[in-house]
């Protein structure tokens, strides 16, 4: 069995923990049972040699909690990672794994959709819960854009079409930056004035999303947390005011960071394959980007996760 798990951006700008958009990205997990109880790991790609490949690796302890929770005991398995999305770049790759474990545990145990494929409601409360916020866990089980929220017990989440003249590019750096200390860097409190003014903005960024892509400028603007994690990845917020300020680009923190996104579009009527207007957008980025930045246009993923046939 394969479980094909996409790379999210998450934030947007002023959603903090509640905004998120998937990418075309994906980490592959191929999954077979042993008949004994042994467990193997390998990796390759991103985090090869990194990763532990026991069952500390987050595709396992994922997996386990699910039998866990289904009061199963997880078998031997033969897991195969091959990783696309890099890590501590704020591209969920934890979620990834996350969701890509449960959703294999979720096929093992016999769980499924209405549609036969992935029982994505179920596996979007349990791997919520092990991540422990919903921003990327959202998109990568369901696609598109996605609001998530947290709903009394359980999770809640709106999934949306992103319009079709947007086209996400990121530019990735070379160095890395953890969530927890990006998260580290966030004050106790703010100011009744900039939690108005996000709630805005995150409004307003649906709207632009879904709709209205020409005000993905100032639906971009946020104050509760880019600017207090500049201390982290100083060059990271220097890109950002950089592409907004010189370029007019909606360009944000993507996630915790330290990758940028930007949300490119094209006219009314125009086509996004090979579009001068995107191509224009791609070349100044590169341009203030530099060689440290890895340029990366991606489209949106629609589908979130899903379970493949596997490798021949």
């Amino acid at each position: 069995m394969s479980v094909d798990a996409p790379a999210t951006s998450a934030n947007l700008g002023p959603g903090f923990d509640a905004l998120g958009l998937a990418l075309r990205s994906h980490n592959r997990f191929d999954v077979a049972l042993r008949e004994d109880d042994e467990l193997h790991v390998s990796v390759t790609g991103e985090g090869a040699g990194e990763v532990p490949l026991d069952r500390r690796h987050l595709v396992v302890r994922a997996m386990s909690e699910t039998f866990d929770r289904a009061g199963e005991k997880l078998p031997g398995l033969d897991l195969r990672c091959d990783d696309r999305i890099p890590h501590a770049r704020g591209l969920g790759s934890s979620s990834s794994a996350i969701v890509g474990g449960v959703t294999a545990a979720a096929a093992l145990l016999g769980r499924t959709g209405p549609d036969g494929g992935p029982d994505r409601d179920w596996i979007y409360q349990v791997a919520a819960d092990l991540e422990g916020h919903p921003d990327n866990v959202a998109p990568c089980v369901y696609g598109g854009y996605t609001v998530a929220y947290r709903d009394g017990d359980s999770w809640g989440v709106a999934r949306l079409d992103p319009h079709e003249r947007i086209l996400p590019v990121l530019c990735v750096p070379s160095w890395k930056l953890s969530t927890e200390r990006a998260r580290g860097l966030l004050p106790d409190t703010v100011t009744h004035a900039d939690a108005a003014f996000n709630a805005g903005r995150a409004a307003l960024m649906t709207a632009a999303v879904c709709g209205h892509p020409d005000s993905l400028y100032a639906a971009t603007e946020d104050r509760l947390h880019e600017s207090y994690r500049a201390p982290a990845m100083p060059r990271t917020l220097d890109l950002i005011r950089d592409l907004r300020e010189h370029e007019r680009l909606p360009a944000v923190v993507s996630g915790a960071g330290p990758t940028v996104l930007v949300l490119c579009t094209v006219p009314d009527g125009t086509a996004l394959p090979d579009s001068p207007e995107i191509t224009g957008q791609v070349d100044s980025i590169t341009r203030r980007a530099g060689n440290d930045w890895d340029i990366r246009p991606l489209h949106v993923e629609p589908a979130g996760v899903r379970t493949p046939s596997p490798h021949p």
